[in-house]
């Protein structure tokens, strides 16, 4: 067993895959097509990757992806759009793992290793934090963000609605009729074809939306194409009169969906398109993909709690090893070599 650091996904063994795969079963953040999108189309200059590993054979046993940045300050591989972040960990020989994961950061003498966000029950972190301060090094704890979910627990899509507020429905209702009356529209969902057409659909609507400029565009189309693939990919745009007004960027994997962006065109705002959007998402999910768990991930937004029913927090993790203190002899010569220095000069 020992301790490896890679700086390209390439160099890892072939058996990380399964290590991503089960990981992939918690989070769509720690899959693979995550990280590698990621890696793809959001480095900096002056930032390098480095995946950190514990390897046994060709048997890849933990994976920690860091981000490295001035010097041997670390940091979680995440981003703006990062919801979740943790250890990728096998299931055996826990405790020996980590303790030869620790040694290997303890060895390479790092400044600090910041990670976040971070579930408050996260096993795998937890016992990360306890090898990390059995070899010494401080653990300091805040709060991030909410997190809101709704676990279906089998309700039909009409049971769900009827546990949303009155008046939500109604407005619903109401804009719906509205603008089928005054317009119509179609709703199309991309999962796996003529994603160009929904990119550059989605784009238009996010130009004309109040967020008006996506910063990673890259980084979007790369994540379309690459959850695509292994059928996680809902993509869902409203058209009026042919040109799309709202769009919604969710993911589906592993029984758990995941609301990722919301954007819509501000002069249809009066039609409320973005919860008529968020209604047929809901409805396709829980009867078509039957998903046990609904994700609205980042953040305490008012509207959110009209959708969810749960309410769960995000923690980031600093660890770092504490100065010893001079003893009485250093406190007293320090000064004196400095004057002498300062003489000297």
């Amino acid at each position: 067993m020992k301790f490896v650091c890679y700086d390209d996904w390439t160099q890892l063994p072939e058996s990380a895959n399964h290590l991503f795969d089960e990981s992939a079963k918690d989070s769509v953040f720690f899959s693979r097509p995550w990280f590698e999108n990621l890696g793809n189309t959001v480095l900096n200059e002056g930032q390098s990757l480095l995946l950190a590993c514990v390897i046994e054979g060709e048997q890849v046993l933990a994976i920690l992806p860091l981000l490295a940045r001035n010097g041997l300050h670390l940091y979680g591989f995440t981003h703006l759009y990062s919801s979740l972040f943790s250890l990728l960990l096998v299931q055996h020989d826990q405790p020996a793992i980590l303790k030869c994961l620790v040694r290997g950061f303890d060895q390479m003498s790092i400044g600090s290793l910041r990670l976040g966000p971070v579930a408050e029950n996260d096993h795998n972190m937890q016992m990360l934090q306890q090898a990390m301060e059995a070899m010494g090094y401080e653990c300091h704890r805040r709060f991030r963000f909410y997190n809101w979910i709704h676990r279906v627990q089998g309700q039909s899509f009409e049971d769900y609605m009827a546990a949303r507020p009155s008046r939500v429905r109604n407005t619903i209702t109401r804009k719906q009729r509205k603008l089928e009356r005054e317009h119509g529209y179609t709703v199309r969902l991309y999962t796996d074809r003529d994603l160009d057409q929904a990119l550059e659909d989605y784009q238009d609507v996010y130009r004309a939306s109040w967020k008006a400029y996506e910063q990673y565009e890259d980084f979007i189309g790369g994540l379309i194409e690459r959850l695509s693939s292994p059928g996680w990919l809902r993509l869902a745009i409203l058209y009026i009169d042919d040109k799309p007004a709202a769009a919604q960027f969710w993911f589906v994997a592993n029984g758990k969906a995941s609301i990722f962006k919301l954007v819509y065109d501000e002069a249809w705002k009066h039609y409320s398109p973005g919860s008529i959007l968020i209604r047929y998402l809901m409805k396709h999910v829980i009867e078509t993909d039957k998903v046990e768990e609904i994700d609205f991930l980042t953040g305490n937004d008012a509207y959110k709690q009209d959708w969810m029913s749960e309410r769960r927090s995000r923690y980031a993790l600093s660890f770092f090893k504490p100065r010893r203190p001079k003893g009485f002899a250093e406190r007293i010569i320090a000064p004196l070599k400095n004057n002498v220095f300062n003489k000297l000069i």
